[in-house]
């Protein structure tokens, strides 16, 4: 009894300063090997600043570091993030000065290697990140018209002229400030709360296994009641088109690979094109209800149609273990004295890589390839595609599909674009397409911030092609997507496996097979299922349809909770 008294007192008793040094610690000890926190460590000395005997990295050392591109500006947002997750898992400490500690837990939340320690982090980092881009502020609520990021500029300003941050520095590793006492930094007002007592507890599960594992699930409990309510929190439209940009461009990256060959491809006309991309994602959002991207979106869209989004972050902050100043293949004793000769710079060699994709096409170009690596893994993409069949060069014809398509025996990524067309039906092609459809009853999906009224389909088939008869063909990994002019993925459903028709008549996503012949009472037109894709036989009209009631081969969208048809 006298013991179980004495763990608890001591539990009680302990500063969320010295759990955040002994998780660091244990994050050192458990999810790197000796040899990456030897790099890691060089890495942050040859590179910090000191102050007073703390050792730090500014905004500026972070960003040259990466060689985050300056050309989309999200430097000051990865810095944000990087001082949220510096005082992980207490919010209450942030934004925390990065020490070699709070850089630590950056490198293991970015590089997901926190599995290792938390054991019960069952949610990936995702609602991490929220909370790292987010911002918080009632005044928010009370001002008409005002941009969003303008206002949050000018609140923060605000606060940085009354926050002293020379004496707001948390404490060094154990074997650089073994003894100094940490003094916390509070953070801005725009992230602090206001008094939701009527807000269930938030609580966040990599935060609890990570204080579990330290046995100070109360301490924890107490600091969460400074802690923002994540369903008041948003992230600025601005900041997230700047990061989606990034992470467009970082997507195709290798651990050992620097940022800078991608940066170099960042022209004017790549950069305008990252940003209809990335304007596509931010719709899916919708943007032109809210000022901000709330979490309850965020939660449901990034698991559903951008699994893979934030993968780019994972061999960009590897980076850090990998120091240039470490060579152990040169590091030998000197024939003569017996000394060991001083490290030296690796030079890497400049070899030419395999490009990412082999030809560009007139839909599948990078930005678009990088898109798809949101939600196909990006190892099955990068350097992996070979184009089997463009229509612009080998003809818009079924018989062009089959013979370019069929004798391949492995998965493929079927794209299609085209322009929706009016009501009412122009010319006589247009009219025979109209004559084959049931009478549409939905309206036109949303065009999002475009006019031109172009649209991207597509689907990931994970069979064969072939023709198909009385049964369609294809397996529950398909997906059916929409690229332009937003960005959602419909996966498939096992209530109805009619995933994929090749017929004479055409090709249809989640449409069922055509009868073989026609059934006295039942309707001629072609049959549409309630979420499918269908191109006719001469691979010149298509119509995609969205019943928000479900039951087809498909599941319905998740945000968006309306019908609708694009022809």
């Amino acid at each position: 009894m006298g013991q179980g008294y004495s763990d608890e007192h001591v539990a009680h008793n302990v500063s969320t300063e010295q759990l955040s040094h002994e998780l660091a610690l244990r994050f050192a000890k458990k999810c790197f090997t000796p040899l990456e926190i030897t790099h890691f460590k060089d890495v942050f000395r040859s590179l910090a600043d000191e102050q007073d005997g703390i050792q730090y990295w500014k905004e500026e050392t972070l960003c040259r570091f990466l060689v985050i591109p300056d050309a989309l500006g999200p430097g000051p947002l990865i810095y944000q993030m990087a001082t949220y997750l510096g005082a992980f898992p207490f919010p209450s400490l942030a934004p925390s000065i990065l020490t070699i500690e709070a850089l630590l837990k950056v490198v293991v939340i970015m590089t997901e290697r926190y599995g290792t320690v938390l054991k019960r982090g069952r949610a990936d980092r995702n609602k991490l990140l929220f909370r790292s881009l987010a911002v918080f502020d009632r005044r928010m609520s009370s001002v008409y018209g005002k941009p969003l990021q303008e206002l949050v500029d000018s609140v923060r300003k605000e606060e940085l002229e009354k926050v002293d941050t020379s004496d707001a520095v948390l404490e060094e590793a154990r074997s650089q400030a073994a003894g100094e006492e940490p003094q916390s930094t509070r953070g801005f007002a725009v992230d602090q709360p206001a008094n939701d007592e009527e807000e269930e507890e938030d609580d966040d599960e990599l935060a609890l296994a990570a204080l579990d594992s330290l046995d100070a699930i109360e301490v924890f409990k107490y600091d969460q009641k400074a802690d923002t309510k994540i369903h008041h929190a948003q992230i600025p439209v601005d900041n997230f088109r700047r990061l989606i940009m990034l992470l467009l461009v970082i997507a195709p990256l290798d651990s050992q690979e620097s940022l800078s060959r991608h940066a170099e491809r960042l022209t004017p006309g790549r950069i305008e094109r990252l940003r209809q991309v990335a304007d596509s994602i931010l719709w899916s959002f919708t943007p032109e209800q809210n000022a901000g991207i709330f979490y309850q979106s965020f939660n449901k869209i990034i698991p559903a149609s951008l699994p893979h989004m934030f993968d780019g972050l994972n061999p960009l902050f590897e980076h850090f273990l990998f120091s240039k100043n470490i060579d152990l293949s040169k590091r030998r004793r000197s024939s003569t004295t017996g000394a060991l000769t001083s490290p030296t710079v690796p030079q890497m060699p400049d070899t030419p890589l395999e490009p990412l994709l082999p030809r560009e096409g007139d839909i599948l170009n990078l930005d678009t390839l990088c898109q798809l690596s949101f939600f196909i893994k990006g190892n099955n993409l990068f350097r992996r595609l070979r184009p089997l069949y463009l229509g612009a060069d080998a003809g818009f014809s079924l018989g062009s599909i089959e013979q370019k398509v069929f004798n391949w025996r492995v998965p493929s990524i079927l794209l299609v674009s085209g322009t929706r067309l009016s009501s009412t039906p122009e010319g006589t092609r247009e009219r025979a397409f109209a004559d084959t459809l049931p009478p549409k009853r939905f309206p036109n999906g949303a065009s999002g911030n475009k006019s031109d009224g172009k649209v991207i389909f597509g689907a990931y088939i994970d069979v064969p092609w072939k023709h198909t008869y009385k049964e369609a063909i294809g397996g529950s990994e398909m997906l059916l997507f929409q690229l332009s002019p937003l960005h959602e993925v419909f996966r498939a459903s096992t209530l109805n496996r009619d995933y994929l028709t090749f017929t004479k008549t055409g090709v249809g996503i989640g449409c069922p097979p055509p009868r073989a012949k026609a059934v006295s009472g039942l309707s001629s037109h072609t049959a549409l299922g309630s979420v499918s894709l269908m191109l006719d036989s001469s691979l010149e009209f298509g119509v995609f349809t969205h019943d928000s009631t479900g039951g087809g081969s498909f599941h319905p969208s998740q945000t968006r909770h309306s019908d609708w048809q694009d022809r």
